[in-house]
């Protein structure tokens, strides 16, 4: 209720003078247009990868692209209340003036909503929801510096990439292990997505972008600040999960401890923030730990928790919600028993007594799950598990009915 009050006493952002709004913060903002000056001068030294990129951006078919995939997705609503239903009819108003805004220099975002994801482990994941029209723009700008990124990207990166998945992650330490690289360096990123150094990002980003009107545009989505209850603060670092263009980001950030690593012949395999690295020896991997700590925290500003990174055997380890066995001398998948626990948690919320819904909407509520579960888990053996969990779900079905 709490969110949907906060979004309701916004609305009027919306309503009217939005673009008036943008002009306004522009000219209030003048020292802020200088945030990115530094990285717009190296962008436009003539030494460019394309300095037609905003262009692109600011295609209408690009832009209607972008508004298609935000409207396909839903998604929860911004600062200003605006829905995904109610962007079409602002658009046919306003589009051309923010486009118009794009292509001068003149649009502001608006900063983002907090919200809080309960995780399993009792914390929180802390998402930044943009409006619906940021989101659109923010997908604009990703769908065109996407296909750029993409070619040198690693082939061990497998995390919010097009065509890659967790299997395909999966099967890749699979082959790591059982040619013989059987200890394992996980290292924990401390609240990545919350902690991107925003300096560091923009100098990536003007290595390959060379459109320095990109570029400021971006910082600007970085600096938009964050709207919590009611009052909105800077943002000095991160690139907030919520966002459409945020994905990306953090693969750029973290392509630079991919190219690290490939540069020294390791092998690992990464999803997002999670990276696992396969060597041969405990000693190798304590020697690969302390120097990748040392490479994130000094080159890349990004923070490690050293509570959480462990050296370890694969089987012992939980990544992407699968782990590994030995079974005749062979590496196995398998589930691991904490995304057991937590399927069963959700199993539990379904059939309690407390939930009000019908018998009908429990078994549909039950399918879903079951299915979805099946599906993210169905390249490890669970023949044995999904006779047991079978089992368990009927006890208790008739024990609480």
């Amino acid at each position: 209720m709490k969110d949907t009050r906060e979004c309701d006493e916004n609305r009027q952002l919306h309503k009217e003078g939005y673009l008036q709004e943008n002009r306004v913060e522009l000219e209030g903002n003048a020292g802020a247009s200088s945030i990115s000056s530094t990285f717009e001068e190296e962008a436009n030294d003539g030494k460019g990868y394309d300095k037609g990129l905003l262009e692109k951006i600011a295609d209408r078919d690009n832009l209607n692209k972008a508004y298609k995939k935000v409207r396909s997705n839903k998604g929860k609503l911004g600062v200003d209340g605006m829905t995904v239903d109610e962007l079409l009819t602002f658009l046919k108003e306003n589009g051309e003036g923010i486009r118009q805004a794009i292509m001068d220099g003149t649009y502001s975002p608006k900063p983002v909503r907090r919200v809080e994801i309960p995780k399993a482990d009792g914390g929180v994941r802390l998402l930044g929801i943009p409006t619906v029209l940021d989101r659109m723009i923010q997908q604009a700008i990703a769908q065109v510096l996407s296909p750029i990124y993409e070619e040198e990207f690693s082939d061990n990166s497998y995390g919010l990439r097009p065509g890659r998945n967790a299997h395909q992650a999966i099967r890749k330490c699979k082959e790591y292990i059982d040619a013989g690289y059987n200890w394992l360096v996980d290292i924990d990123l401390a609240k990545y997505f919350d902690t991107v150094n925003h300096d560091k990002l923009m100098r990536l980003l003007s290595n390959k972008i060379k459109d320095g009107r990109v570029l400021s545009l971006i910082r600007k989505y970085q600096k938009s600040g964050v709207m919590i209850n009611g009052v909105v603060i800077d943002t000095e670092e991160g690139t907030p999960q919520g966002g459409n263009i945020s994905p990306l980001l953090s693969n750029i950030m973290l392509n630079e401890l991919d190219k690290e690593l490939t540069r020294r012949g390791l092998k690992f395999c990464r999803y997002t923030d999670d990276c696992n690295i396969y060597v041969k020896s405990r000693k190798a991997a304590e020697r690969v730990m302390a120097s990748i700590t040392r490479f994130l925290e000094e080159e890349l500003k990004l923070k490690v928790n050293k509570e959480k990174s462990v050296v370890d055997r694969p089987w012992k380890l939980k990544f992407l919600g699968f782990s590994f066995y030995l079974k005749n001398g062979e590496t196995r998948i398998r589930v691991h028993p904490k995304s057991v626990k937590k399927l069963k948690i959700k199993l539990k919320e379904v059939t309690g007594r407390s939930n009000a819904m019908s018998t009908e909407e429990r078994i549909t509520k039950l399918k879903q799950i079951i299915t979805r579960w099946v599906n993210y888990f169905g390249i490890a053996d669970m023949g044995n598990l999904v006779k047991g969990l079978d089992e368990w779900l009927r006890r208790r079905y008739l024990l609480v009915h």
